[in-house]
């Protein structure tokens, strides 16, 4: 059994949360409780995945799965009976969280206000759901807990009385985040109503959650607080720098909210800390970020989950603890890395159907990994519900009236049957997205085929349809429905795109070129535009326009894998080696999972003589990518040419040669 490496591990998980507003914060020493975290230990980003709905990502990072194996799939599902929808649930979770894990293990557990965890699961330990804090009554009138919020039960009394009601807060509440409250006319403008509201409830999952740890004994807690998520897209428009539509006004009022939202949540944190004591290991994390410059969107698409669009694809990791390294940056760290860690701290092995890895780099010494094939098939009391539970069907529907509330769901058809249907479709195109992403797109393929007959005038469904069949390597499939799109759609500038990228593929430079400069007219700030430019230039040798095209897309957003990985290999071929290795290894360093960037840096460390890191580089190139030819043979070249090992070469070859296609038979004419 491997060694067990926490006592302790606290947990905290804040949505949305984002370096890019966390750093200038600790740079002006605003934000004291994460900084000593980074100061004793490490941080970087937390690449999330698509499609970034909330959900689906915290029950990923609580499981170490995609969403396809673990079920949550979206907002909403129907109910069991077909007559209606609620909020997924925990019981729709169809795997063991950490805590399942950790119960069945004999470690004691405390879960606090995690995403789709109602009904609160009989954990070993202490385990309040998300409808602990949400307020279903007006000031004054009676206020009761949900069944199934809390177990165990014994703990309603004394955690319901610790509860804040949106009522209850008062002006001197309000005013750190808005100095000027009293202009604001309230029978006109709501902002300061959403504020009350998301306070209150931050309030209450922090009063249960450090009630619950000076009081009941715990190995593992969980606190999750998605104020921060609420609250950027309810202010972030007002956020410095201001946008020319926003009125002066308004900004001035608002433009301190965002910020003192996160200042306020390390407060928090430095309660929580305290509370967990100095040998407690320490985790925050975010399942996404929110972007806050000029990728802010003006505009949010009228279509389910349309406000995601604010998310940006990497979110915040930070941990520290006894063996943890210390004030160090870690890359390549994911939403599914996260379960597989936490298991590790904690001596016990990790599921070989877990989709993640353990960020080993975390760590002073490398830990020792244990492994099983599943959790799923490991008898034991675990804490999850049996098949029968069900859920209030009033506290479901107030959960989904809040959805609707904040925008991630369109307010609901009075015809129960189509908003069951409506919602059964959704999950299928989540679904399809989730296959898509992880590269399944065979089985992607035939649901948004369905989908698409069943809703034809969805451009949405359409365009993922047809970068499914590129993903397939059914060109002319896609860029039929492509052409079709942009026939009803002519200013839309994915469709652009997709058909630039298409005839790309197709070897058809110039047409693709065109169709991406029509796509730049629509929308000139797309980064994934400029990375398709840049590839039809590097095709054709125009190195200095193709590093130009991927600068284009840095400018936009410094985060991009793809642009730095294509800008590695225009540096590449420019013989710029050192700058070439280091854009690779930014690459790699935002998205671990991405071969063509690690075989990359594998050619520009072979070319700065540094062939043990190139070997590392292009073996992890094919721990994604199994059938990589080319980096099976410049590994056979370089453990014959230079490690000297004839035997391990031959196996490289061996494998690149397995792939090579076979040659075509002669027919009887050319004979």
């Amino acid at each position: 059994m491997a060694e067990r490496i926490a006592n302790k591990l606290l947990l905290v998980g804040w949505d949305s949360a984002d370096w890019q507003v966390i750093n200038p914060l600790l740079e002006k020493g605003e934000m004291p409780f994460i900084g000593r975290i980074i100061e004793q230990g490490v941080m970087g980003n937390l690449a999330s995945m698509e499609p970034i709905i909330s959900p689906m990502l915290w029950t990923t990072i609580a499981t170490g799965k995609r969403p396809d194996k673990h079920g949550i799939l979206g907002f909403i599902e129907p109910d069991p009976d077909n007559r209606g929808v609620r909020p997924f649930a925990s019981t729709s979770r169809r795997c063991k969280a950490l805590w399942n894990i950790f119960s069945q293990s004999g470690l004691e557990c405390q879960v606090t206000g995690w995403f789709a965890g109602h009904p609160a699961e009989p954990i070993r330990g202490a385990c309040v759901s998300e409808m602990f804090q949400k307020a279903s009554r007006r000031p004054g009138e009676e206020w009761p807990i949900a069944a199934g919020t809390v177990h165990p039960p014994e703990l309603v009394a004394e955690l319901g009385g610790l509860r804040v009601h949106p009522g209850e807060i008062e002006s001197e509440m309000i005013l750190p985040f808005v100095p000027r409250a009293a202009e604001v006319d309230q029978t006109k403008d709501h902002h300061l109503s959403t504020l009350a509201r998301m306070l209150s409830e931050s309030m209450s999952v922090h009063a249960a959650a450090t009630w619950l740890m000076e009081n009941r004994p715990w190995d593992f807690a969980a606190v999750y607080f998605d104020a921060v998520d609420h609250l950027s897209h309810a202010f972030m428009p007002f956020h410095p720098p201001r946008l020319q539509e926003v009125p002066e006004r308004e900004f001035e009022l608002y433009r301190h909210v965002v910020e003192r939202t996160y200042r306020y949540h390390d407060m928090m944190l430095g309660r929580l800390m305290h509370l967990a004591g100095p040998d407690t290991h320490i985790m925050v994390i975010s399942d996404h970020g929110f972007y806050s410059d000029h990728l802010r969107p003006r505009a949010i698409p009228n279509e389910p989950s349309g406000p995601t669009v604010c998310h940006r694809p990497f979110g915040i990791f930070c941990l520290a603890g006894p063996g943890v390294r210390k004030d160090e940056r870690i890359y390549g760290a994911g939403i599914l890395d996260i379960a597989p860690t936490i298991l590790t701290l904690f001596g016990l092995p990790v599921g070989r159907d877990m989709d993640g890895k353990v960020l080993g780099q975390a760590f002073e010494h490398t830990p020792e990994i244990d492994r099983i094939d599943s959790w799923e098939t490991r008898d034991g009391e675990a804490g999850m519900h049996p098949p029968e539970v069900r859920r209030d069907p009033m506290d479901a529907q107030e959960a989904v009236d809040q959805l609707v509330a904040l925008g991630y769901l369109t307010p609901l058809d009075a015809d129960k049957s189509k908003t069951v249907t409506l919602a059964k479709q959704e999950i299928e195109y989540n679904l399809a997205v989730t296959l898509l992403a992880g590269g399944n797109c065979r089985e992607a393929i035939p649901l948004l085929e369905k989908l698409g007959n069943a809703l034809p005038d969805r451009p949405r469904i359409r365009l993922l349809l047809a970068q499914s069949l590129q993903q397939a390597g059914r060109l002319a499939d896609s860029r039929r429905i492509v052409e079709e799109l942009i026939a009803k759609h002519a200013d839309s500038a994915a469709a652009q795109l997709l058909l630039g990228t298409l005839l790309f593929a197709e070897g058809r430079n110039g047409a693709a070129l065109r169709h991406l400069r029509l796509a730049e007219r629509s929308n000139p700030c797309m980064p994934g535009l400029h990375c398709a430019i840049g590839g039809v230039y590097a095709r054709r040798r125009m190195w200095r326009s193709a590093l130009r095209a991927y600068a284009r897309a840095l400018d936009i957003d410094g985060d991009s894998p793809i642009a730095l990985e294509g800008m590695a290999r225009c540096q590449l071929a420019t013989r710029q080696w050192q700058k070439a290795a280091e854009s690779a290894l930014r690459a790699v360093g935002l998205m671990h999972a991405y071969p063509a960037a690690h075989f990359t840096l594998g050619l520009a460390l072979i070319r700065l003589n540094r062939f043990d890191r190139a070997i590392q580089a292009l073996e992890t190139c094919l721990v994604f990518n199994p059938r990589h030819m080319r980096a099976l043979l410049w590994l056979g070249r370089i453990h014959l040419r230079v490690v000297k090992d004839s035997q391990k070469a031959g196996e490289y070859f061996s494998r690149a040669a397995e792939l090579a296609p076979a040659p075509a038979h002669p027919t009887a004419a050319s004979e």
